[in-house]
């Protein structure tokens, strides 16, 4: 028998085995976040002050009025229509979009282009694509649906582009073989690979559209967001969270059901 002895019980070894370095990682981040927060232009006395106002707000919010539903209902409205029609046209455009990106199937300067459209369309955040497009069509859901579209493409094309590059190509190389022409190889070998990815995109993105409407509203877009925008404007903080509120239960039953829809698929 050995006298050695062994440890009774298994422990996760530290992400950085040197503990000068890993303490040396953690003051320097310790550092770096005391810096930033001294550095910052913070006015510790208008936040004090705000914190005044958001009191008299909630004051203000509570309870909750529904008098306007007509108004209320009516930006829903415009909301869902915002979303339906620019996940339509996003998905739309984003098809092509992603056979352009596929590493696999397109030519190196059409999969460039393709990949430049989807970084273009990831690469702002849709409150600041919303105000180019109020800026330049103007207030109103016109705006909300052109946002949404750019919004879509970078979502969609995206995901679908990676799906198409983790086909089988057999089926491919097999009509191929056969003499088949390029339209008969992408709607008989691709895009039956690819459909039950594409429908639950579509899906999922319709749920997030609806969730982006109500955000690029308050910059101008239309929909429900510019309704809340103009009730915080005239001070109604009580119909505020009654937007508010129908915002939050709009989220929650369009989360349910697409969660439903994509589990059945």
């Amino acid at each position: 028998m050995s006298d050695k002895s062994y440890p009774d019980h298994w422990q996760k070894p530290p992400f950085i085995a040197n503990p000068l370095l890993r303490w040396g990682v953690w003051l320097g981040v310790a550092a770096y976040v005391v810096t930033t927060i001294y550095a910052l232009p913070i006015d510790w006395e208008r936040v004090s002050q705000g914190l005044t106002r958001a009191s008299r707000i909630f004051g203000g919010a509570f309870p909750p009025s529904f008098a306007r539903s007509g108004l209320l209902i009516d930006g829903f409205l415009e909301s869902l229509k915002i979303a339906i029609l620019a996940t339509f046209g996003g998905v739309l455009l984003s098809i092509p979009i992603a056979f352009m990106a596929a590493r696999n199937i397109a030519p190196k300067p059409i999969f460039l282009l393709g990949r430049a459209i989807i970084i273009l369309a990831r690469s702002f955040h849709p409150v600041i694509v919303a105000i180019i497009f109020v800026k330049a069509v103007g207030f109103g859901p016109l705006a909300g649906v052109l946002t949404l579209i750019v919004y879509s493409i970078g979502f969609v094309a995206k995901m679908l582009a990676e799906r198409i590059e983790e086909i089988d190509f057999g089926q491919v190389e097999a009509m191929r073989a056969a003499g088949a022409p390029y339209l008969s190889m992408l709607f008989y070998a691709i895009f039956p690979q690819i459909l039950p990815r594409q429908i639950g995109l579509s899906i999922y993105q319709l749920d997030s559209n609806l969730r982006a409407s109500a955000m690029i509203g308050i910059v101008g877009a239309g929909g429900i967001g510019a309704t809340l925008a103009n009730a915080f404007g005239r001070y109604d903080y009580d119909f505020a969270l009654a937007i508010t509120i129908v915002i939050v239960g709009a989220i929650l039953v369009s989360e349910a059901i697409s969660g439903r829809i994509r589990k059945m698929l």
